[in-house]
């Protein structure tokens, strides 16, 4: 089969176990015989190389006469017929967003972000080693990688400290009251429980605190107990009060601040006011100095039956064009596999049942995308680290199978900073709570970014602890949202949803796998093959759907 184009490079230099670069790409589809190149590529280059550079190619053309460039080769003009579907648009407010799309085979267009539920087309239902595809767009692909800039805050990879004791717990907890108390200090003149306990009735009073308990009294009023590291105190909520719209979004747990006036008998505040931690809504994002993309998915589930081999392909050869080029990093929100022993028979639902001969798989398919794209991964609930969050990253021996590409594998989550612009990757089990003990019109699986609003304005990925959501003990709180990202990333819901909170955009990627009769049980109706590309130098985003 002849090699001219860049994604029959790709897959011979994967089966020939290489990653490669995209000028590296270019360069091999612009010899005479790009089959002989690869032959003579894989011959010069030193035996431990895993990513194919330009420079091995330049090399090669220099030592191996046999080895020549073509003048009249044209690989400029792309097939549009090929461009995957496109909708795109920039978040002003946190209104609802339009729906406005393309169809297959058609010019993208451009239009309001849009939330409501995409088409979806039937993917093969096996996963087997991957084939040649077909011809994507060609064209030149030089990047800027000597500008790339990325780095990472908040990894405790390597460094929990939890032993599950009482004492760790209580750290846990004290660390988190300290972190987002300074934040809510500004707003009230907080007292300790143990000083609102002696101050007398009718005088003024606010208190930060972690919401111990909150119940209804039998006049359909609202008790919130709040604990801090004095002790604990009541703070009622009247029905008739415009903050008992709130109510119903306090979780356990959370760090809130309630002020108001002490009962004449000092026994309870009657609150007047309740503050959230919240985003600013003075928060002004930073922006990348020149234009680059990131590419934001999540949940592969690479060994699932339902793992859409082909939309990822596509995905694979659309980074190989000249649309994608601004694209130069990939942010993957976890769950890269399917995992084992995650859900009920889902050992029926497997097609790989190894979880070393998945990632082992995963890394085949991660070797098609482009050499040069910098990487960030954390890992998800089907990934094999503990359940309990924060997770750390994989170990060596799971690092070692996916090195070809040589990924960032960070912990969940993370903080993120890719030219100049803070991501928030966090795969997004507590999703599924906020959800649960929401009302529908404030958080559902519909619109995933609702209920990131929600942890944004807790300032905390994971408030609720002892429920579906677990919690490791560690000496700091990494589920705390100290500073405030420009981005949140999250998947896990399996749906795309995405808009602006404060400023800061929210994005639920969607997945690459194909409903399970898992998620049928449960009604979860995923939105598949869809890869947001948001820009760096604006945070507009594009969402392109390759299913």
């Amino acid at each position: 089969m002849p090699l001219e184009t860049s994604s029959r490079i790709v897959m011979e230099l994967t089966e020939r176990g290489y990653n490669a670069d995209r000028e590296a790409i270019t360069l091999i589809a612009g010899t005479d015989d790009p089959h002989a190149t690869i032959e003579a590529v894989v011959e010069h280059v030193p035996a431990d190389t895993l990513c194919i550079t330009s420079d091995h190619i330049r090399a090669t053309i220099e030592s191996d006469p046999s080895v020549s460039t073509g003048s009249d080769r044209s690989r400029n003009t792309p097939n549009r017929e090929g461009s995957p579907v496109e909708t795109k648009g920039s978040e002003k407010s946190d209104t609802e967003r339009e729906e406005s799309g393309s169809t297959p085979g058609s010019e993208p267009t451009s239009g309001p972000a849009s939330t409501s539920e995409p088409e979806s087309s039937p993917q093969p239902k096996s996963e087997s080693q991957p084939e040649p595809r077909a011809d994507p767009d060609t064209s030149d692909r030089p990047a800027s990688v000597d500008r790339q800039s990325l780095e990472v805050a908040n990894d405790m990879t390597g460094h929990s400290t939890g032993t599950g004791e009482y004492a760790d717990f209580v750290r846990t907890f004290r660390d988190r009251y300290e972190r987002l108390s300074k934040i809510l200090r500004g707003r009230v003149n907080h007292r300790p429980a143990s000083a609102i306990a002696e101050m007398p009735g009718g005088s003024d009073a606010a208190m930060i605190g972690l919401v111990n308990d909150v119940r209804s009294t039998r006049s359909g009023h609202w008790l919130v107990e709040l604990e801090d590291t004095t002790g604990t105190f009541p703070a009622l909520i009247m029905k008739d009060k415009g903050i008992a719209d709130v109510v119903d979004e306090i979780l356990l747990d959370e760090c809130i601040a309630v002020d108001g006036t002490l009962a004449d008998d000092a026994g309870i505040l009657f609150a007047d006011a309740v503050h959230f931690p919240d985003v600013p809504r003075t928060f002004q994002p930073s922006y990348a100095d020149r234009h680059v993309q990131a590419a934001l998915i999540s949940d592969v589930h690479v060994g699932s039956q339902e793992f859409m081999r082909d939309a990822w392909e596509s995905f694979a050869d659309w980074l190989h064009t000249e649309d994608a080029s601004a694209v130069e990093y990939l942010l993957l929100a976890g769950d890269m596999v399917e995992g084992v022993g995650v859900y009920p028979d889902q050992d029926e639902e497997l097609d790989i049942v190894d979880i070393y001969e998945q990632y082992e798989r995963f890394s085949e398919h991660l070797k098609s995308v482009p050499g040069d794209l910098e990487i960030v991964m954390i890992p998800g609930n089907h990934d094999a680290v503990r359940l309990a969050e924060p997770q750390p990253a994989f170990d060596e021996e799971l690092r070692d199978l996916m090195s070809a590409h040589d990924s960032r594998i960070v912990s969940n989550p993370a903080a993120v900073t890719v030219e100049g612009v803070s991501v928030l990757m966090y795969h997004g089990v507590s999703l599924d709570e906020v959800i649960a003990e929401l009302p529908a019109d404030k958080a559902s699986y519909d619109d995933p970014h609702k209920a990131m609003y929600h942890l944004l304005k807790k300032r905390h990925v994971a408030p609720q602890f002892g429920g579906h959501t677990r919690v490791a003990p560690e000496e700091r709180d990494h589920l705390v949202i100290e500073d405030v990202p420009e981005v949140f990333h999250t998947g896990h819901v399996h749906k795309l949803g995405w808009g602006k909170y404060h400023n800061v955009l929210a994005v639920n990627s969607g997945c690459w796998q194909e409903q399970t009769d898992f998620q049928k049980s449960v009604n979860i109706d995923p939105d598949c093959g869809f890869a947001p590309i948001l820009d760096l130098d604006t945070l507009d985003m594009t969402v392109r759907k390759f299913a």
